[in-house]
């Protein structure tokens, strides 16, 4: 074993220099409160396209910067999800709303009945990675493979501090495209080669986590990848990294007159990625490959087939400019993008975030083809920037990702919207008066439906971030965010750290927030329990405590706003309006003097607080 340095080389690799730099890719993430695994992939990888299987060397240089000796690791083989009885196939046939990408209904829409398509993928057909040989440190190892996950015990402990290598040999067989991974997807795409890879599984305070891949999305192990993909010479490829040979490759990564062919019947496409902590690529014989530069930022790569119908060959040239506009958007109200490239590629079942580019559906009208981009562009930030763990945390990479996402595309695509985020604040209602909404907190693969997980991670995971502005006001909210993707990115935040960021920030208390909104089913609903002359009193029916904005308008018509603090908060947002004692959440009611005679009230008049009963919000009560 190689014992870590602690002064550490970092890797040089010539890449774009910002104010978070992705070249620092062996930053020593070790301190008194914070520390992280780091896992550095070599990989050569040789890819049959005639029978969809691969072969492949895999080193991994892995640093253990944690305080524990480890005796056992684990590494995921996700395309074993792609077998008939699978855990993810059980998954699909036991929910009672499986994905519709995932199975044939062969009953009616009124009477479904759900088959899912894992279970009729012949041998030819099924996804595998089999592990030829395993060696630490040059001597083989012992291992056993259930389902997705493989586990290894090591004969020696891998010591806090310490460094070693991991060298393995496999093999893998590409699943005819059923979720996110997959060959010959519905629109043609040859390779959507996602989650394709011995992966090891990461390793944090909370011990290890190597979920089985049954639904939902990932959590990975920072580090730098070194790829060498060996493919017939016809096929084009985009995906992770900076392209080393492009002399060679060409495709639109270099211009025509520079390029030198490799005359053989492979092209080996070599690629580098400092600090991320996943690798994708897709391949085609039919891509188009343009270019864009994002002034003072990365190169975008679009590659989509040239087969696609008239119009939607069409909305990809109109789309690309509008990924430049998308990239300044969240580099200028997140943090800056720190990588060299970022590449949109058509592929996948849909649109899915990977690091430095996203797989989207093809046929998509202009609107469509713009929000999906904008979507999983959102997510570099959220997700593959500040990585949170994405089972556990899912409603912080969905949800900020919804909130930002809607943001950009009402400002770029100029859609005039007063309040972008309604549809978010529609959807949490609905969950939260359905009677199966489950705490945030639940498991991404535990959701008893899937509507509930969808609805929880994007639209309350939305709320939760927007309906923080309305407690802590809105430039506090601003200011919030680019602190935490100062301090957290290329790190792995939790929850907590993004309050105690907005505590910092604001001034104000707010673990009570976090408890409620994201760790119970607890609902906001307040209510105008009665207006008589001059008082007015307010009554709260929900179990969730809020601090309260209130308009209040005056038989000779003049308005005036109210803010009555939440007492738990320790604070108050700054606010032009008329600032009242405080309200301690033990007290079911609260009284409030007006100088005038009341004609109206109404509580929360912006719509940013998420009450779920809003026809008790205002007096009189609107009539239905």
């Amino acid at each position: 074993m190689k014992l870590r340095l602690s002064i550490i080389v970092v890797l040089c690799i010539t890449f774009f220099s910002s104010e978070i730099n992705a070249q620092d890719a062996k930053i020593e993430y070790k301190t008194d409160h914070y520390w992280q695994q780091q896992a550095d992939y070599t990989m050569e990888i040789d890819m049959d396209v005639k029978t969809y299987q691969f072969t492949g060397k895999q080193n991994i240089e892995y640093t253990n910067n944690s305080p524990d000796d480890l005796n056992r690791v684990y590494y995921h083989l996700y395309f074993n999800a792609f077998q008939p009885n699978s855990e993810m196939d059980a998954r699909l046939q036991s929910i009672q709303d499986p994905d519709g990408r995932m199975t044939n209904n062969l009953g009616t829409k009124e009477k479904p009945i759900y088959e899912s398509r894992i279970s009729k993928l012949k041998d030819d057909e099924i996804g595998f990675i089999k592990v030829k040989s395993l060696k630490l440190e040059g001597k083989t190892l012992n291992y056993e493979i259930e389902g997705t996950v493989m586990i290894v015990d090591l004969d020696s402990p891998i010591e806090a501090g310490d460094t070693v290598e991991f060298d393995m040999e496999f093999t893998g067989q590409v699943p005819v495209q059923i979720r996110r991974s997959g060959r010959n997807n519905a629109e043609g795409v040859a390779l959507s080669m996602t989650q394709w890879y011995p992966k090891l599984a990461e390793y944090d305070d909370e011990g290890w986590h190597a979920d089985p891949y049954i639904a939902r999305e990932f959590y990975g192990v920072w580090g730098n990848f070194d790829v060498k993909i060996t493919i017939d010479k016809d096929y084009i490829l985009g995906g992770t990294g900076n392209l080393q040979n492009a002399d060679e490759i060409g495709y639109g990564y270099i211009s025509e007159d520079k390029v030198k062919r490799n005359k053989g019947k492979t092209n080996t496409w070599h690629f580098v990625a400092p600090n991320v902590h996943d690798f994708t690529w897709a391949a085609d014989k039919d891509y188009i490959h343009d270019t864009m530069q994002v002034p003072k930022g990365p190169m975008l790569h679009f590659l989509y087939k040239k087969d696609l119908p008239k119009e939607n060959l069409e909305n990809w040239k109109k789309m690309q400019p509008k990924t430049v506009e998308l990239m300044q958007y969240f580099s200028e109200h997140i943090g800056k993008y720190p990588y060299d490239q970022y590449s949109v590629i058509q592929g996948g079942d849909g649109g899915m975030e990977y690091a430095m580019s996203t797989l989207i559906t093809g046929k998509r009208s202009y609107g469509s083809l713009v929000g999906v981009t904008a979507h999983e562009m959102a997510h570099t930030w959220f997700q593959f920037l500040l990585a949170t763990n994405e089972a556990k945390h899912e409603w912080m990479d969905e949800g900020f990702t919804s909130y930002i996402s809607d943001l950009a595309m009402n400002e770029i695509m100029d859609n005039k919207k007063d309040n972008p985020l309604s549809g978010s604040y529609r959807g949490y209602s609905y969950l939260a008066n359905s009677g199966v909404e489950q705490p945030l907190t639940t498991h991404a693969d535990r959701y008893n439906i899937n509507q509930a997980y969808g609805i929880s991670a994007y639209s309350k995971g939305s709320v939760f971030i927007s309906q923080l502005g309305y407690i802590i006001g809105e430039d506090n909210l601003k200011k919030t965010i680019k602190k935490y993707f100062e301090e957290w990115s290329f790190k792995h935040p939790k929850p907590m750290d993004f309050v105690r960021t907005a505590e910092r920030i604001s001034g104000m208390e707010l673990d009570w927030y976090l408890m409620d909104f994201g760790q119970t089913t607890n609902t906001i609903d307040y209510a105008v329990k009665s207006v008589e002359g001059n008082t007015i009193t307010l009554k709260r029916l929900g179990a969730m405590p809020m601090p309260i904005d209130l308009t209040v308008t005056y038989t000779d018509g003049s308005t005036e706003d109210f803010y009555i603090p939440l007492r738990m908060m320790r604070g108050a947002k700054a606010t032009s309006a008329t600032v009242k004692d405080d309200w301690a959440w033990a007290y079911p009611t609260y009284s409030l003097e007006t100088s005038k005679a009341v004609q109206s009230v109404q509580i929360d008049p912006t719509g940013m607080m998420a009450d779920v009963k809003q026809d008790d919000n205002m007096y009189p009560k609107m009539a239905n």
